[in-house]
């Protein structure tokens, strides 16, 4: 009989630095979502106009905001995507031990 635990295969280790391309598209979309959420979010207001609301202009709404949160994303204009690149460049890079040098990064 053999251990069940023993056939388990050891997970991957992830690598200690991520590739910069992965990172900046990774900020891009992150950008892109809070900008989405923020369109919905103001979307939400009601100003009792019932005249032009149905389904397909709210599906319209959904995909134009979608669409204008990637481009504004892909655009830089915001900026977050440049801080959240920034944050995740440095969390990826593989930190020094501190008994060595001091201090960390």
């Amino acid at each position: 009989m053999t251990d069940p635990i023993s056939t388990i295969p050891a997970p991957a280790m992830p690598t200690p630095s991520a590739p910069k391309e992965d990172i900046h598209t990774t900020a891009q979309h992150f950008e892109a979502m809070l900008l989405r959420q923020v369109l919905a979010q103001a979307r939400k207001t009601d100003f009792g106009n019932t005249l032009l609301t149905n389904e397909g202009t709210k599906t319209f709404r959904e995909v134009q905001d979608s669409r204008y949160a990637d481009t504004i994303a892909q655009q830089g204009k915001l900026g977050f995507a440049k801080l959240i690149e920034a944050q995740l460049t440095r969390q990826s890079r593989p930190a020094t031990t501190t008994a060595t040098t001091g201090k960390e990064g």
